[in-house]
């Protein structure tokens, strides 16, 4: 049988291991997230640390805290914050099932 082709758009830009060794995962969850310019060049030369993420409720919005993007070495003017707070972006229904599942078993 023919190994299936690579999707040459789906690229994964940072992992972080070592949160599947210490955590028992139990979803994988595939969502968006907001970025500056900056953020998405500095992204695509592979710099990203997952380390300290986490991602928590605001609201009925779900935000990641704690991503490290380095700035972009080329950038202007317009730069950002390294661990700035970033919307991740869901749609309703499944953020609300997500916060369901938080509150009902306490993960």
């Amino acid at each position: 049988m023919a190994k299936p082709k690579e999707n040459p758009n789906y690229k994964v830009v940072a992992e972080n291991r070592r949160a599947r060794y210490d955590y028992a995962i139990e979803d994988d969850i595939e969502c968006g997230i907001q970025l500056m310019g900056s953020e998405v060049k500095s992204l695509r030369n592979g710099k990203a640390d997952l380390s300290d993420a986490y991602a928590r409720f605001d609201g009925d919005e779900l935000f990641l805290l704690k991503l490290h993007i380095p700035e972009y070495e080329q950038r202007g003017y317009a730069g950002h914050e390294p661990k700035r707070k970033r919307k991740l972006l869901m749609h309703k229904r499944e953020l609300r099932k997500l916060f369901g599942k938080m509150t009902e078993r306490g993960l």
